[in-house]
This record gives C-alpha cells, structure tokens and sequence, in this order.
C-alpha cells in the first residue's frame, strides 16, 4: 500500500470526529460551491461533489436544501479559503486550510493559536512544499475490481487505488479531480464522499511528551470555526 492509504488510516478517527462540525465545514463549503456555479448541481459539478459529501456524514437533506437557499441569497457573503502554514512545537510542519468571511479576525486568530504552544506562524510557501496536495474519492466496491479500475483510471490522473471497509478510494494530484469525477459519473459509478487533501511527503516521530505538545496546538486549530482542515507532518503514534 502506498502513501495515501497510510495517510487515511492515520486520519480516518480523527476526521469529521464532531457532527456539528462537520455540518459548519459542509456548509460553508455549499456556499462557496453555489457562489461558484450555481444552486443547480446538475450543472455544478462542485456542488454535486459538496452534497455526496454531506450525504456521507449524514447531514439531512432539509438541512442541505436550506444551505443552498441560503447561498443563492445575494445578501449571503462569501467565504474565502486562505491558507495558513507554520511550526508546531518540535519542528512539526502544519498546514492549516480555511473558509473565512472575515480574514483580519482569522489571521489573528490562527496567529494566537501558534503563539499559545510556542509555534511559529510562517511566511506563504515556507511548509506547503512539504505537503502533496491530492484529491480523492470514495466510491462503492459492489461488483468492482480495484485493480482493474486502477489499470483504466490511470489515463485519468489516478495514482492510488486501493480498498477498505469503507469502499473503494482512489487517490490522484488535485488537478485531477474533475477528470476522474466525469469518467466515474459517465460509468455511473456512485461516488459516496470526495475531496482534497495535502499528503505529508515525510513525517517526524516524536516521543509521547512531545506528541503532546503538538497536539495542543492540533486540537485548538480543529476547534476554531474558521478551520476546515488541519494537517502536519507528525508521524502517527501506535
């Protein structure tokens, strides 16, 4: 198994772990995809991918369909995603990705975070290069062969393809994405779940009291309602 299914092993308790977080992070997420392209996802390919998404964490569909009643209203601001990047205690690189409508409130907040551990906010570009940014998708493994889905999705940017008792997943450069989401759309392939995520290319392991520390930092950055994902190169502990 490659990278990208140790890295959802590691991730996959600790993601979306609060209902109602992940219900604030889908939302915001709804109302970036309408500003995008529209309240229809039939020709929304980005909201189509936002509704799975919330269809996986069980969010009601009342809820879904007010999100995007909301976001259609002009008067709804929007969010924008910034990205921030630092040190954790340790040397720990962590990479922070954002949906804000308020960027001075966000900046400082972030900032505050770091500062309470004794981390370091960094510069843009000073750990991102650490991080491979990917897309994936979750899809059913009824009646499919993942290696043989992987064999024919390699034209399409996919470099991963493996299996769990979550389905099947595949893993490809984030610029993939729409090409591999029209061909799984055009086989008519469910996909259950999808998304981003930046794959740490080397981790560090660190003793239990530093484990500690940096998780400090981890568990107020997740907490914050601006943050949509958290990710670090700390190597996971067994």
């Amino acid at each position: 198994m490659g990278r990208a299914f140790e890295f959802r092993k590691a991730r996959k308790m600790k993601r979306w772990s609060a209902m109602a977080k992940a219900f604030t992070r889908i939302g915001k997420d709804i109302v970036m995809a309408v500003k995008e392209g529209g309240p229809d996802p039939d020709t929304n390919a980005k909201l189509r991918a936002v509704i799975q998404n919330a269809k996986s964490v069980n969010m009601p569909k009342d809820n879904i369909e007010r999100a995007i009643k909301r976001a259609s209203d002009k008067s709804q601001g929007d969010y924008k995603v910034v990205l921030f990047e630092g040190y954790a205690p340790h040397g720990i690189a962590v990479l922070v990705e954002t949906a804000t409508d308020n960027n001075n409130r966000t900046v400082a907040n972030i900032r505050s975070h770091f500062n309470k551990v004794e981390g370091n906010l960094g510069t843009s570009g000073s750990v991102e290069f650490m991080f491979d940014h990917t897309c994936n998708f979750r899809i059913t493994a009824e009646g499919i062969d993942p290696e043989e889905l992987e064999l024919e999705l390699i034209d399409f940017g996919a470099e991963e393809v493996f299996e769990d008792e979550d389905g099947i997943h595949i893993y490809a450069p984030f610029q993939y994405f729409g090409a591999i989401q029209k061909e799984l759309e055009n086989r008519e392939i469910e996909i259950l779940s999808s998304g981003f995520e930046r794959i740490p290319q080397v981790t560090k392991s660190l003793n239990e009291e530093q484990t500690a520390d940096v998780e400090k930092l981890l568990e107020k950055l997740e907490d914050d309602d601006d943050v949509q994902n958290v990710y670090h190169t700390m190597a996971d502990s067994e």
